[in-house]
């Protein structure tokens, strides 16, 4: 009796085989990158031109997250300070420091300072800041303790799922606008200083104050893809 099948066929299982092994692989090792920090850059910390401490500057001396990131508020994007911006201290302070040689040599040159962005959204990403900022969303909620800080690195991951838990539940991460670039914000002392109370005639907790301040401003993040993906 003649063979029904091609000869050809006698390595097709084989074949089939190799392939689904080959697409196992592929998709473990995807799993394996894609599903850890290892593709949301959390934990990033690149050198920089300057070794500019936020520890110092922030936590220590007290500097408002708004003289050098001046357009949190304004903007979609937050900027990075000027040379001008940091000359305007360093022009008194540290002036003979070896490390602030770039600063100047910035001043006189015009040229920018190259600093290594930490923080970068794909380009099939939008987010505005302003937006996030003058609704009471603290600079912490996205990049982690800053002020404690001496050399800047991702804290969180940024991910569309980490963004979306933040648009399901912002009373979690709501303050009080005056509040936002508090680092050291509280929302107990907050509600015991201001003596903010629920309908009972209790003082709030931090819960009800977040879906206080989440009602008072009708905040409704949407979940839309097109709400980030334009």
């Amino acid at each position: 009796m003649a063979n029904f099948f091609p000869r050809f066929t006698n390595v097709l299982p084989l074949q089939i085989a190799v392939c689904i092994a080959a697409l196992g692989v592929g998709v473990a090792a995807a799993f394996t990158y894609y599903a850890t920090p290892k593709s949301t850059r959390v934990g990033y910390q690149p050198d920089q031109p300057i070794p500019f401490s936020h520890k110092i500057h922030v936590d220590q001396l007290g500097l408002d997250c708004r003289y050098c990131h001046s357009f949190v508020e304004y903007s979609g994007h937050s900027n990075v300070p000027s040379s001008n911006t940091c000359y305007n201290c360093h022009a008194h302070v540290k002036t003979d420091s070896n490390l602030l040689e770039p600063l100047r040599q910035s001043v006189a040159t015009g040229k920018p300072i190259e600093w290594t962005r930490i923080h970068v959204s794909p380009d099939y990403v939008y987010f505005n800041h302003s937006a996030h900022v003058n609704r009471g969303i603290s600079c912490q909620s996205c990049h982690g303790e800053v002020n404690k800080m001496d050399v800047v690195y991702q804290a969180e991951s940024h991910s569309m799922g980490w963004c979306l838990d933040c648009h399901r539940a912002p009373e979690k991460h709501l303050r009080p606008n005056a509040e936002v670039t508090n680092m050291e914000y509280d929302p107990v002392e907050y509600i015991t200083k201001h003596g903010i109370r629920n309908e009972e005639g209790d003082l709030m907790d931090a819960d009800e104050f977040g879906l206080h301040l989440r009602e008072k401003w009708n905040v409704q993040p949407k979940e839309s893809c097109s709400t980030c993906h334009r």
